[in-house]
């Protein structure tokens, strides 16, 4: 299982939300930069990056920042965030970010995801962000009709490869992953999960790595250091 370290970004700030909240925003770091550096110095497999603003407002906010950062490190990008055209892709992945999270635009556009996957195919992920089972978009605020399970099967009709899937009433709470809704997941598709969402300390990257998921992203935990991220990557790394 891989882990993913999270930065997620509002004004150029590295933030954490609870449960989606974006009045409930708490900066974690003096620069996204350092951030990035530090879990780059980490050996971290691989980096999480979401532009908050982009996510809510549709447009690429914090994208120049996010290009910088993935130029001058060595360890490969995923950004989600207000990615709604083939333009927003080219950019992001011709500035050199690894794969790029649809969430809003394979919720509300599927003749846009289509064309994505037909074009960069393992380079776009999806975002299935949950709440009550129901899958939402636009930075989370607005909630659908569509069952994720439904969704997720749907996705992979289409070809994707990779998914990100987070419980909304987990995110930032430390309180665990919601691991039967991702046993449900597992037992639904065989595309790569990525588990976000709750992590508190190893026991829930133990109960993942269990699980068989192929990877788990962590924010709060690290920054509220609940979690050794040294601890968490040796653990992951392990037969």
């Amino acid at each position: 299982m891989i882990l993913l370290p999270a930065i997620d970004i509002i004004d150029g700030s590295p933030v954490r939300l609870y449960q989606g909240d974006y009045q409930k925003k708490e900066i974690v770091g003096q620069s996204v930069k350092e951030l990035a550096r530090m879990f780059e110095s980490m050996q971290a497999p691989y980096l999480h990056m979401v532009d908050l603003d982009g996510a809510k407002s549709g447009k690429l906010n914090n994208a120049q920042l996010i290009c910088e950062i993935a130029r001058s490190i060595s360890i490969p990008v995923e950004v989600g965030g207000g990615i709604r055209s083939m333009e927003a892709i080219d950019l992001y992945l011709n500035a050199g970010i690894s794969r790029v999270i649809l969430g809003t635009a394979a919720l509300e556009d599927p003749d846009f995801l289509k064309s994505a996957i037909q074009k960069y195919r393992e380079k776009i992920a999806v975002g299935i962000d949950c709440k009550d089972g129901k899958v939402c978009g636009a930075g989370w605020l607005e909630q659908s009709n569509q069952d994720y399970l439904e969704f997720a099967q749907t996705m992979e009709s289409y070809g994707v490869q990779t998914i990100i899937f987070t419980d909304i009433s987990k995110d930032g709470t430390l309180a665990g992953p919601n691991l039967e809704m991702l046993k449900k997941l597992q037992e639904s598709v065989s595309m790569q999960i990525i588990a976000s969402g709750g992590i508190r300390d190893l026991s829930h990257i133990q109960a993942l790595k269990d699980l068989g998921v192929y990877g788990a992203i962590t924010g709060k935990a690290v920054y509220a250091h609940t979690l050794d991220l040294s601890e968490a990557l040796a653990l992951c790394k392990e037969e």
